[in-house]
């Protein structure tokens, strides 16, 4: 796995998928979690389509651990993305942010706008702006889900969890995923952080601005993708809606039957929606 150092000298790893086409930018990847970036896989086959170099975050993956836990706050990791780009030599790069990586790639077209040319949201977490998901909100997508077999023992642990009673977050898993099958469960076992301090110091005391970042997304000139699954309790179609009007070239896209990680959910139509707006 190719590696490249951060800027206080910490060695992060990235994976290679596809060659892509040699016209055409690469798109780097930043994934959720804090997690190994392997749950991305090759985005439902968008690898053949673009060549994805996806990192994995500091402390997570084959990524080492920084000597300084402090550097784990999102609007840290920013300047590891950074870093990234200045080593694959990319003037521009197009960007990909999927659940809380999406904080990050948020801030980072905040910070360094001059070296996006396009920026792809996928089920997006919304804290690098301020918005809130609602309790309520998150039960009325999950009432909709009421005619599947797991529902009963999955609602009642997502409301125990929702009023403070219970902490039961993996009797909720099969909300996130658009079907919950064998390739689902088998996702699920493979995603999940293994950094404790990595999860615990993302969101630490100023990891977020949401103020400022607001202001310079406002003024923000790349074409921004909010993409979303319809039944996205981590991203519900409402708060992303909410999230893309802050853009002022803004594509949402709401993907029918699909959760929290729509290349999975139907492959094709995300591969075609991400692709076509790449372009």
């Amino acid at each position: 796995m190719p590696t490249y150092l951060a800027p206080d000298g910490t060695r992060l790893a990235y994976r290679v998928h596809g060659s892509g086409d040699g016209d055409r930018l690469p798109l780097v990847c930043v994934p959720g979690g804090p997690a190994d970036c392997s749950y991305l896989g090759d985005l439902g086959g968008l690898s053949e389509h673009r060549q994805l170099i996806i990192m994995d975050t500091r402390g997570a993956g084959r990524s080492a651990a920084p000597e300084d836990p402090a550097s784990y706050r999102c609007d840290r990791l920013v300047d590891d993305v950074e870093a990234l780009r200045d080593h694959l030599g990319l003037p521009r790069m197009d960007l990909l942010g999927h659940s809380g990586g999406a904080n990050i790639a948020t801030q980072y077209a905040a910070r360094y706008p001059q070296s996006l040319r396009k920026l792809a949201l996928i089920g997006p977490g919304t804290r690098a702006v301020g918005i809130a998901v609602p309790a309520r909100t998150r039960r009325e997508l999950a009432r909709s889900r009421r005619n599947e077999p797991w529902f009963p023992p999955a609602f009642a642990a997502l409301e125990a969890i929702t009023e403070g009673t219970g902490t039961d977050w993996e009797a909720i898993s099969p909300f996130f995923y658009g079907r919950w099958d064998a390739a689902a469960q088998q996702h699920h076992a493979a995603d999940r952080p293994g950094n404790e301090e990595a999860v615990a110091g993302f969101a630490a005391e100023g990891a977020f601005d949401p103020d400022t970042t607001r202001g310079r997304l406002a003024r923000h000139e790349a074409p921004v993708l909010l993409l979303t699954g319809e039944f996205d309790l981590n991203s519900p179609p409402g708060p992303v809606a909410e999230f893309a009007a802050l853009f002022p070239d803004a594509t949402l896209v709401v993907q029918p039957g699909a959760g929290h990680y729509p290349w999975l959910d139907d492959p094709e139509q995300f591969v075609a929606t991400t692709d076509a707006f790449l372009g």
